[in-house]
Parts: structure tokens; C-alpha cells; sequence
């Protein structure tokens, strides 16, 4: 029988220990060593050489994010699950821009954490319930599919409801549709705000579908339309 050798990645040590006490009657799953960021992640990761990194997103030094793009280019062969407390669409997205081949809720039980593992060690993906609403969600036409409760969506009013549009643009996103308005490239944006070029594309991906345009133009237009460029 294969033992599949499992890296954890989590800056809280009673995550990592609780994680260790659901494996520990595995047969075919072993823990072979932990690491509390980001850079020790890819450090273990590249002398340990696990089947399977689990990893938290939010961490000091480096995020998971951030050490799973960088490992997933170097070990195309390691599967990577991300772990967080959140569900939020930015963090997904990322997660699978990175590299990721699955996202666990922190509160997820013993059989759904184990049906993940086995899902992704056997070459599949796994994204817990309300994950995999959202992906949906950002899969669907132009975002205006049926709601996800953990994550809703956009309503576009126009103006003969009396209302105003309302495309739940977060923060960072009215900073990149501004920049991207004005013609800059990813490249651009990405050193302008002092993030990845990676990041921008996907803010900019989410800003895409929001907005139910397909290229620039249109989401100029929009942008325009609908009064969201400060």
C-alpha cells in the first residue's frame, strides 16, 4: 500500500494538531512535517517533497497564496489543498489562479477533510459545498445566476426602478477598474498598487464578470454607465 506523505501549513499549532489527530488512523496517509509561513512552507516543501501540501491562506511572511503559486511552478507533480476560515470570492479565485486543487472550510468534518484529501491525492479537485456555490456562481453568464447565500451577487438596477446600480465592487476592485479605465496593462497596475501582477488578474477577472462585459471597451462603458469611477 502507497502512503501518501501530507506537508501542514498553518501559523495556529492547535489547527496543525487537529488536523494530525483526524490522519492519525490513516493507513495510507502520513504527516511528514509542518510549517507556521509561508517561507518555511516552500522551504519544507522543497526538502521534504510531500504528495500533498494542505495550507492556510492567511499567514505571516508569506501567504498560502503566495507559497502555492510559487511551489506549483516548481513541483507540478505535488497536490495542494487550501485550508481558511473564509469563503469569500477573492480568496477562492486566487487560491485557483495559484495552483490549487482544492479549498476546505475550516469547520469542515472529518469525512468531508478526508474525502478531500483522498479527491485531490487521487488527480481530482475538491471545493467544500459553499465553495463550489461560488465558483458556480462566477461560472454562470455574466454572474447573474442563481445566488449563493455566503456569497451574493450583484443586482443591476437600472434607473426606471429607481434605484441604483449595485455591483458589490470591493475596495481594491474600484481601484483596478479606475486604472484599468484609464488603459493601464496588469503589469502596470499590479506595480502602480504594489501587488502581483497575478492579483490584478484576478481582481480584474471578478470585475469582468460583475460587470457581465467581455473586454475592455465594454467595461469602460459600463464603468461609465453606471457612475463607478470616482
Amino acid at each position: 500500500m502507497h502512503i501518501h506523505k501530507i506537508l501542514l501549513v498553518d501559523d495556529h499549532s492547535l489547527v496543525r494538531d487537529g488536523i494530525k489527530s483526524l490522519l492519525e488512523n490513516e493507513s495510507d496517509l502520513e504527516v511528514i512535517g509542518e510549517a507556521s509561513n509561508g517561507e518555511e512552507a516552500i522551504t519544507r516543501t522543497n526538502n521534504l517533497q510531500p504528495d500533498l501540501v494542505i495550507c492556510d491562506i492567511r499567514m505571516p511572511k508569506k501567504t498560502g497564496i503566495e507559497a502555492v503559486s510559487e511551489l506549483a511552478k516548481q513541483h507540478p507533480t505535488i497536490r495542494f489543498i487550501m485550508l481558511s476560515m473564509h469563503d469569500s470570492e477573492e480568496y477562492i479565485l486566487q487560491s485557483i489562479q495559484a495552483g490549487a486543487h482544492g479549498y476546505l472550510l475550516k469547520d469542515a468534518g472529518k469525512d468531508e477533510v478526508l474525502k478531500a484529501i483522498h479527491s485531490v491525492l487521487e488527480g481530482g479537485k475538491y471545493f467544500s459545498g459553499d465553495v463550489s456555490s461560488i465558483l458556480v456562481n462566477n461560472l454562470v453568464s455574466g454572474g447573474l445566476g442563481a445566488k449563493s447565500v455566503s456569497a451574493p451577487l450583484h443586482n443591476d438596477i437600472n434607473s426606471e426602478g429607481g434605484g441604483v446600480a449595485n455591483f458589490n465592487l470591493t475596495k481594491r476592485e474600484k481601484q483596478i477598474l479606475e486604472k484599468a479605465v484609464a488603459g493601464l496593462s496588469n503589469k502596470e497596475i499590479a506595480e502602480e498598487l504594489g501587488i502581483s501582477k497575478r492579483t490584478t488578474e484576478v481582481h480584474r477577472f471578478n470585475l469582468m464578470k460583475k460587470l457581465n462585459v467581455k473586454n475592455i471597451l465594454d467595461l469602460s462603458n459600463k464603468a461609465r454607465k453606471y457612475d463607478l469611477l470616482d
